[in-house]
């Protein structure tokens, strides 16, 4: 009876079986390790592995000869393709943000280059050089890391490139391109207003236009194109709910309502006591308005396009002035340059919905639950919240402490 040949296959500590192999295809070496089979199950005696490993050897030699080079072309002819075939389901935001990263620093240093010569290390010392020299955000820099997996991804989906190249580049955690190490002095993520902070923004921004998108930050977290995106007939008075399922975007100049950031951002929001009553002050002022003031509301209102192409009044928006005129994004950067210059506090939108996240978490809200109120994607995104260190949060680690 012929001997089984056994070489490179072995048994792990958990008792299943592994096998890898080293061969050489047109000159290069070629690397494999694997522990399951085609259908991911484990190897559970030694015969199976045998047999895998030399299935797949057989398979990869088979590959690797009929399969044809990958054709060769430039950074930007692979970034043109995509843009003509690949994004058609992509957002008009994210469209618009990814052409000016192309075309204000990637298609002068890059677009020329061949992205099969393009290697990781190369990558990663531009990545550094926006971040370490030019001073680049870190979130900012991020931005320029996606675009290069995009890219390569492309390029390898429409066999521009091998995959023993793109899994150095985007696979292979040794080798793959990555973000430069985080700066000791950058900010955490989160940034959250203290009890005496609010205090004072809830103070200067009582009776003002910007009231009710305040209010709509502070208690409910909602992202400042989903507050000034807020329809009437999407908020429900008697449950206490309020249904959020698009936002307000300028798109070619134009205010438009869009679909939300995200599918999970699609989402219904409990209210607050004090939001719940403000709402419904506001509510009982908009219908008295459209009747005692109904010939210039009329005259100032706008037509807008929603989220299914159809049109819509200004006055159908939670945000609108009394006299019918619309509010945008853009309404609060009046509030921001007044609250940074009189009240010396750095007020940013964005920050009421980390201090809505931050004091949920403080309160031990359960991370499933405010990960559905913020509309977050991924869970570990929420969890942020609960290791944010801020100084109500530190207050109640002072007092359990002198508690122990």
């Amino acid at each position: 009876m012929a001997k089984q040949n056994d070489t490179g296959v072995y048994q792990k500590e958990n008792g299943y079986w592994e096998y890898r192999f080293v061969v050489r295809i047109d000159g290069k070496r070629v690397c494999r390790k694997k522990c399951t089979d085609e259908h991911g199950n484990k190897f559970r005696t030694k015969r199976e592995a045998v047999a895998a490993r030399e299935a797949a050897i057989v398979a990869l030699r088979l590959e690797k000869t009929v399969k044809p080079k990958p054709a060769r072309r430039t950074v930007k002819e692979v970034f043109t393709e995509f843009c003509a075939e690949g994004r058609k389901d992509r957002a008009y935001q994210t469209i618009r943000k990814q052409d000016s990263l192309w075309e204000n620093h990637l298609c002068e240093r890059f677009g020329n280059r061949y992205v099969d010569d393009i290697s990781s290390a190369e990558v990663v010392d531009y990545l550094s050089e926006l971040y370490y020299v030019e001073g680049k955000a870190f979130k900012y820099v991020e931005s320029f890391l996606k675009m290069f997996y995009l890219i390569f991804g492309q390029a390898y989906s429409r066999n521009y490139l091998d995959v023993d190249t793109y899994n150095k580049l985007c696979v292979n955690k040794n080798t793959k391109i990555h973000m430069p190490k985080l700066k000791t002095e950058d900010d955490t993520d989160i940034v959250a207003f203290s009890k005496d902070e609010l205090l004072v923004l809830d103070d200067y921004f009582r009776g003002t236009n910007a009231e009710t998108a305040y209010l709509l930050g502070r208690y409910c977290g909602l992202r400042i194109n989903e507050a000034f995106g807020l329809k009437w007939d999407h908020v429900n008075l008697e449950e206490g709910t309020i249904f959020i399922d698009r936002q307000m975007q300028y798109q070619e100049r134009l205010i438009k309502l869009v679909g939300p950031k995200t599918i999970n951002s699609k989402r219904t929001i409990i209210m607050c006591e004090p939001l719940k009553q403000h709402l419904q002050e506001k509510k009982r002022q908009h219908d008295e308005d459209n009747a005692r003031l109904e010939a210039l509301r009329q005259q100032n209102r706008r037509l807008i396009e929603d989220v299914d192409g159809t049109k819509i009044f200004s006055t159908d928006l939670v945000n609108c002035l009394f006299d019918g005129k619309i509010q945008t994004v853009n309404s609060m950067k009046y509030h921001t340059r007044e609250i940074k210059d009189k009240l010396k506090i750095d007020f940013k939108f964005h920050y009421l919905r980390h201090t809505f996240g931050t004091m949920m978490a403080e309160m031990n809200t359960p991370t499933h639950l405010l990960c559905n109120q913020m509309g977050h994607g991924n869970i570990h995104v929420t969890q942020q919240y609960y290791i944010a260190i801020s100084k109500n949060g530190m207050d109640i680690l002072r007092s359990n402490l002198n508690h122990l």
